[in-house]
C-alpha cells in the first residue's frame, strides 16, 4: 500500500480540480472528515484537504481549458523536464509544459497515449502528501485502460514500474510497484481494462475506509451518487465506486483483515 517516502514514480500528491471548490470542500468534509485550509491569497483559490493537521489530498478550480472535474494523481520525479520530453517521445501528450510552483516543486500534467491524464511532481521544499494508507486517506490508485500492457509499457519508461498478472473475475488485473525495493512492499496500485460501456481511460484513487457501506450512505446523503455500490473482492477488501456532486468519480476501499 502507498507510503510517504517517495520513490521515482510513486504516487506523490493528489488534488481535484472542480467547478464548486466550496461546495467540493463541504462534501469531503463531510463524507471524509477532511479540513480544508486554503494555500493563501497568492494561490488562486488552490488549498489542501487536512486530516489532524496533515496533508491528505488538495483541492483548486479547474484551469484547463475544457476540463471536466478529476481527481489528478501527480507521479514523483526528479527531472520533470525529463520525464516530459520521455512522455513525448512516448506517444503522451503534454497539456501543461513543466512549471515552477513556487518554491514547493516542479509540475507539469500530461495524457498517456490511451487517454488517461496524470501530472508529475518534482518535490523541493514540498515532498508531498503527508498522510497515506490511514483512515479516510489515499492507499491505491487504479489505472483503467483500454489496452493495459501498452500503458504499463509507456509509463515503464518514464519510471521503471515493473508489474505483476493476476487473474481476477472477468479480467487479468496488474498490480504496480516502483522500481526499488521488495515488489509487494513496493506496490501502490494496479491496472485493469475499460469495461464494456466504459466511457474513458483514466486512473483513480481510492480512499481507505472503516466501512464501505456507511460511506456509501454519507455520500447520498451528501448529495453525491453510486455507480458501483459496496462489494467484496476476494481477498482484497470490500470496495465501491461514488462520484461527488460535481461528477469527479473516486473510490473506497475497507482492506480484507
Amino acid at each position: 500500500m502507498l507510503g510517504t517516502d517517495f520513490s521515482t514514480g510513486s504516487p506523490d500528491w493528489l488534488d481535484l480540480g472542480s467547478p464548486d471548490t466550496e461546495g467540493a470542500a463541504t462534501f469531503y468534509g463531510r463524507v471524509f472528515g477532511w479540513d480544508f485550509v486554503t494555500a493563501g491569497p497568492d494561490a488562486g483559490g488552490y488549498g489542501f484537504f487536512q486530516q489532524d493537521g496533515k496533508i491528505v489530498a488538495a483541492l483548486g478550480p479547474l484551469t484547463e481549458k475544457g476540463a471536466a472535474t478529476a481527481w489528478n494523481i501527480y507521479f514523483d520525479t526528479p527531472d520533470a523536464d525529463a520525464t516530459v520530453r520521455a512522455a513525448e517521445q512516448g506517444g503522451g501528450r503534454v497539456r501543461v509544459p513543466a512549471r515552477d510552483v513556487m518554491e514547493a516543486g516542479r509540475t507539469a500534467a500530461l495524457t498517456d497515449p490511451g487517454g488517461a491524464d496524470f501530472a508529475l511532481w518534482q518535490p523541493r521544499s514540498m515532498p508531498g502528501l503527508e498522510r497515506t494508507s490511514q483512515k479516510n486517506t489515499l492507499v491505491w490508485i487504479e489505472l483503467h485502460t483500454a489496452d493495459p500492457e501498452s500503458a504499463l509499457a509507456f509509463y515503464g519508461t518514464l519510471f521503471g514500474w515493473r508489474w505483476q498478472a493476476m487473474e481476477a473475475p472477468g479480467m487479468t488485473y496488474r498490480v504496480i510497484s516502483t522500481a526499488e525495493g521488495d515488489v509487494q512492499d513496493a506496490s501502490f496500485g494496479g491496472a485493469a481494462p475499460l469495461q464494456p460501456g466504459a466511457e474513458q481511460a483514466r486512473w483513480i484513487p481510492y480512499f481507505m475506509v472503516e466501512d464501505a457501506d456507511r460511506t456509501a450512505a454519507s455520500v447520498v446523503e451528501s448529495g453525491g451518487s453510486v455507480p458501483m455500490a459496496p462489494e467484496d473482492v476476494p481477498d482484497v477488501g470490500r470496495i465501491a465506486w461514488f462520484a461527488d456532486p460535481f461528477g469527479a468519480p473516486f473510490a473506497v476501499l475497507k482492506p480484507a483483515m
